[in-house]
């Protein structure tokens, strides 16, 4: 998987092969509850009466029965989302300088979040105000560059996410192992490019956008909004994986973090392209 926060998950991950268990006599144990870690509790035993009772009422629901929904994603998303819009516009017009405490603070939850199989609604809004401050820092210094940018990339992100949606939603683009192998090689890829641009850029070999100027820093953003967008796809599949598979509500936490962290890096190579487009001019 592209994303570590799906890619690291029982519940969203790739399902892994395993052995049947055996019993200590040959006989066939039991199955492990896959979501016992998470506080789901297998089915107890219950006499003729209860079982009676259950029959005759009616069918649960995805509410009732406290497993993993579309709209519980859908939730959860769209409130961390407001909260890093509302702490990125205020970081913008009060303190933009408060972008180093949130990229020290987002890189550090970030990882804690990305790496706990249980997931924390704490730490994860927590997270979620530190990339604000980290994103109103960065919004304020690109609208330096290029006034409009913020406006350019806002936009750039809600298309994109709309449009890897509808692709994923329409079945022409299926996620195979193949997808996701040739997405990772290609995100391996272009964080070393990063990395060694920023090098070169901080320690004076290259000055401005590095290797990212002019006409291949423009074409370099493109492939980087690509990368962004099927990995949205991925994410899209991830948890539709764990809807199906009947993961524990709480896991809706851990899918909003997951296309939170995405949607942040679309919109920051949406950003960083809209200034190589202002200073090429």
């Amino acid at each position: 998987m592209s994303n570590p926060v799906f890619s690291n998950s029982d519940v969203f991950g790739e399902p892994r092969r395993t052995g049947a268990p055996r019993g200590a006599r040959g006989g066939t144990a039991t199955a492990p509850n896959p979501y016992s870690q998470y506080g789901t509790a297998g089915p107890a035993s219950m006499d003729a009466s209860q079982l009676g009772a259950m029959y005759d009422a009616p069918s649960a629901t995805t509410a009732d029965t406290k497993r993993l929904t579309y709209d519980d994603v859908i939730v959860k998303t769209g409130g961390l989302l407001a909260l890093l819009v509302v702490v990125a516009a205020a970081t913008f017009v009060l303190a933009p300088g408060l972008m180093w405490i949130g990229l020290i603070g987002g890189l550090i939850l970030g990882l804690v979040n990305a790496f706990k199989r249980n997931p924390s609604p704490f730490l994860i809004i927590a997270y979620t105000v530190f990339q604000g401050m980290f994103v109103g820092g960065i919004s304020y210094v690109y609208n330096g560059f290029a006034e409009g940018a913020i406006t350019q990339a806002v936009i750039g992100t809600l298309v994109t996410f709309v449009g890897a949606l509808l692709l994923f939603r329409s079945g022409k683009v299926r996620v195979t192992a193949k997808f996701t192998r040739w997405l990772m090689i290609a995100m391996i890829g272009y964080v070393a490019f990063a990395l060694i641009n920023f090098v070169l850029v901080a320690f004076g070999v290259l000055d401005g956008w590095g290797l990212r100027s002019g006409p291949i820093g423009i074409v370099i953003g493109l492939i980087a909004i690509g990368l962004a967008a099927a990995s949205l796809i991925v994410d899209f599949d991830s948890i539709k994986r764990g809807v199906e598979a009947g993961a524990p509500a709480k896991m809706a936490w851990a899918a909003a973090f997951g296309l939170l962290v995405t949607l942040i890096w679309l919109y920051l190579e949406f950003l960083r392209l809209a200034a190589i487009f202002a200073s090429s001019d």
